[in-house]
């Protein structure tokens, strides 16, 4: 089993320092892994674009990595060039960090103010589709072994329903104002990511 930081405080003090050097210096930024001695959240972490190496050298499970990177991108510029580092801050060295992404995955699907299923209507085949995931996920957090037969029928059924109102989805868009939707979708994209940020360092400190 995976362990943060493989337990050492002293590697979770390297990450940190080297971290707080590239922030210091300017040299997070969106777009590219690593070159030349800048880069985004994972290549000023491990100075390379392998999220597997979370795993060897922080003892952080890569999907918490790619998780971190998504966010780091969808961010605005100031808030991007600090989370790197309260995500590695964050972290407790021998903390078990195995539920993180299936809490985070619940809370995306289902919360009431920011999760995906409030975009759908009541009891459609889109909301049924996100609760039966976020179900499943509900069952891995509970400590059930949840077989993959589960996982692929459910992500199998949310496809359909999707493609299902996909020409409905479109015909809506289309009789927005453009400039009106545009600048609705970005302001509500900043703050989509913003929560999503804080919600992860939420977990990432919780864990044990």
């Amino acid at each position: 089993m995976l362990i943060a930081y493989h337990g050492k405080q002293e590697t979770k003090d390297f990450y940190v320092t080297r971290m707080k050097a590239h922030q210091a210096a300017d040299e997070i930024q969106h777009g590219f892994y690593w070159e030349d001695g800048k880069g985004c959240a994972v290549g000023c972490t491990i100075h390379s674009d392998q999220h597997k190496d979370y795993e060897k050298s922080l003892g952080v499970p890569m999907i918490l990595a790619r998780l971190e990177d998504r966010i780091f991108e969808g961010l605005s510029n100031g808030a991007a060039k600090e989370f790197p580092l309260r995500f590695l801050e964050a972290i407790k060295p021998g903390a078990d960090l195995s539920m993180v992404w299936p809490k985070f995955a619940v809370w995306l699907l289902i919360d009431e103010k920011h999760g995906v299923a409030r975009h759908t209507k009541k009891n459609s085949a889109q909301y049924v589709s996100i609760h039966a995931v976020a179900d499943l996920y509900k069952r891995l957090i509970a400590g059930e072994d949840v077989k993959t037969q589960e996982w692929r029928a459910a992500a199998a059924a949310a496809a359909a329903a999707y493609a299902a109102d996909a020409d409905a989805a479109y015909a809506a868009y289309a009789y927005a104002d453009a400039a009106a939707a545009a600048d609705a979708a970005a302001a509500a994209r900043n703050t989509s990511f913003k929560a999503q940020a804080d919600k992860l360092i939420e977990l990432l400190s919780e864990a044990t």
